[in-house]
């Protein structure tokens, strides 16, 4: 299967595992940062998960400031006073994580954190920092371009395909949730493929209300950046086998 494969999606603060694994598994990240914010998103929050008997599970959130309302563009929103909530998050996440047998692993995200909340008023250009260095914290070697700024039609299947196409790759890797309402069509009609991404296990053992939604710094913290690279590049292998199976002709 030649070409590179392509990865569209929102920036998310510290993602989710099945989130973090998708765009490991892609060659090109495009972050998707010119569609309407969300408050009740992943954007500019991620989950904690209970740490221990003393701290209970919890969002972690970055206050925004939305300049047109709910009509925001991701790109468009504004940290909400950065130094303060710099050092919150750094605040938190320490007090989650202090315990932690691979700390010194969540250490340098979270200062990545609390630099990028600090230096830069954009709420786009944080998350997308953090999942990078969650990103690279598993050794991963893609490359990463933003939606802003790049023509493509305006339904939503033919703007992911023409996103792909102005990404240089030859295959849209398609999530769980874009899988509900993608149409392969237009993706065929450029002559590009269309993967079904499914997310692996998670790494450390949580409780079902909190293993879809936790960040994958749980993972990350639990069991360390070679152990979090191996599970990935293990689950990517696997998926990628299940994509050259080919069905046997019947009798």
């Amino acid at each position: 299967m030649p070409g590179l494969t392509c990865a569209v999606h929102q920036p998310n603060f510290f993602p989710r595992l099945s989130t973090l694994a998708k765009l490991y598994t892609a060659d090109v990240w495009v972050v998707l940062d010119d569609v309407q914010f969300s408050r009740r998103d992943y954007q500019h929050r991620c989950y904690l998960p209970a740490a221990g008997s003393t701290l209970p599970a919890r969002w972690l959130t970055v206050p925004v400031h939305l300049p047109a309302g709910r009509a925001t563009l991701i790109k468009d929103a504004r940290i909400a006073d950065p130094d303060l909530t710099a050092r919150r998050v750094r605040g938190l996440l320490s007090q989650y994580f202090r315990t932690s047998p691979h700390l010194a692993a969540v250490q340098d995200l979270i200062a990545e954190a609390e630099d990028a909340v600090a230096s830069s008023a954009g709420a786009a250009e944080v998350s997308e920092r953090t999942t990078i260095a969650l990103l690279k914290a598993a050794g991963w070697r893609g490359r990463t371009c933003r939606s802003s700024g790049t023509a493509a039609r305006t339904g939503r299947s033919e703007r992911l395909a023409d996103l792909t196409m102005a990404a240089g790759a030859a295959a849209y890797l398609c999530g769980t949730g874009g899988s509900r309402y993608l149409d392969p069509a237009p993706f065929t009609a450029q002559g590009l493929a269309v993967q079904f991404f499914t997310p692996p296990a998670r790494l450390t053992s949580l409780p079902p209300d909190a293993c879809h939604r936790a960040t994958a710094l749980a993972d990350l913290a639990e069991a360390g950046s070679q152990a979090l690279a191996q599970h990935l590049d293990s689950h990517a292998a696997t998926w990628r086998n299940s994509l050259r199976v080919i069905p046997q002709p019947g009798p």
